[in-house]
């Protein structure tokens, strides 16, 4: 009878330790069911400027942030992608973007 009193013991000591780990593994009951934690901090877009597009037969170059880059070419985190006449595609640190130049004030002929 002693011996079956000890087994008992140890038995319940052994499921108190198993159930005791797993309440480790539970998740807040308060959390949505379709909540995720974020994988890494995204860092805000950039405000890039445009400066110019120049096409020609052989070459196409976009100015941006005040620096000459044909397709394919990276310099600070942005790489060219594709070079339009009205817009150029980038990869901004791994984002893809579309860059359009700003509209310029028209000149009229006076009089």
């Amino acid at each position: 009878m002693f011996i079956k009193r000890c087994v008992s013991s140890l038995l319940a000591v052994a499921l108190m330790m198993t159930s005791g780990a797993s309440a480790w593994a539970l998740q807040d009951p308060t959390r949505p069911p379709d909540a995720r934690a974020p994988d890494k901090q995204t860092a805000p877009v950039r405000n890039l400027e445009l400066g110019s597009i120049l096409l020609g037969s052989e070459r196409r170059i976009a100015i941006i942030e005040g620096v000459a880059m044909q397709e394919g070419e990276s310099h600070n985190g942005i790489q060219v992608q594709r070079i339009y006449r009205d817009r150029v595609e980038i990869m901004d640190q791994g984002r893809f973007r579309v860059l359009y130049p700003e509209n310029l004030p028209q000149v009229r002929r006076s009089q």
